[in-house]
């Protein structure tokens, strides 16, 4: 479950995810978030593309991109060749920490635009 804003406040945290398997995900710069809540862990959802290194763009006829993040959790790659339109299409699957996504259907495409969004 992600919340995409500051911890709601909830009357009886505590058995908000009653026997539910969660894990609770937050994005950084919000507020209100502990180590759990609502009875289940809270984490940090902080995955970015690192673009600095040798493991950023063109590799041996593939595009490629390390995801970084302090936790390790799984993250869906998606690809759109129209940031108008917005149609997103999963690429790849990858657990967080320090996974390496490539592409080798890039040169397919006259451009193509990735993102991350969680598992």
């Amino acid at each position: 479950m992600l919340f995409t804003g500051n911890a709601p406040a909830v009357g009886g945290r505590s058995g908000l995810f009653y026997s539910a398997w969660a894990t609770v995900y937050y994005l950084p710069g919000t507020t209100g978030w502990g180590p759990t809540y609502g009875g289940r862990p809270a984490v940090l959802w902080n995955p970015r593309i690192t673009t600095a290194g040798a493991s950023f763009g063109v590799r041996t006829n593939r595009f490629g991109f390390t995801i970084f993040s302090t936790n390790d959790f799984w993250v869906v790659v998606e690809a759109s060749t129209n940031l108008v339109d917005s149609l997103w299409t999963a690429v790849a699957t990858n657990l967080g920490g320090l996974p390496y996504f490539s592409d080798p259907q890039w040169t397919n495409y006259t451009q193509r635009f990735y993102r991350l969004r969680p598992w």
